[in-house]
């Protein structure tokens, strides 16, 4: 599995089900990218794509349970992973990097990149 790949997978396997066309926003990846992935993603049984109900024009990528099954196995070891690497920064530090990566955040969601 790819970093992308990982990516939106860890998204939905966090957040639920999401909007194909709003995937690159979230995660910082071309558009043109999001189909590509999804489909290497479903093809491995770790995603599906549902219709919305709502509207016919969205489609949902849905995290399948082969896909769970696989994060529920990676993703401790990439937290564990994470973790150790931010080990070498001071709690003081982090604080003050976690207000910095807010700002960073709101200031780009108002200037029109999410």
């Amino acid at each position: 599995m790819n970093i992308t790949e990982f990516g939106v997978l860890e998204l939905l396997y966090h957040k639920g089900d999401q909007p194909i066309q709003q995937i690159g926003k979230k995660i910082l990846i071309a558009s043109s990218s999001i189909t590509y992935v999804v489909d290497k993603l479903e093809k491995k049984k770790y995603v599906k794509r549902v219709a919305c109900p709502d509207d016919r024009r969205v489609t949902f990528a849905a995290i399948t349970e082969e896909g769970k099954a696989v994060m529920d196995e990676i993703f401790p070891k990439h937290q564990a992973m994470m973790t150790e690497i931010m080990s070498v920064i001071e709690a003081d530090e982090k604080a003050q990097l976690i207000e910095q990566l807010k700002r960073l955040g709101l200031f780009a969601a108002n200037y029109g990149v999410e």
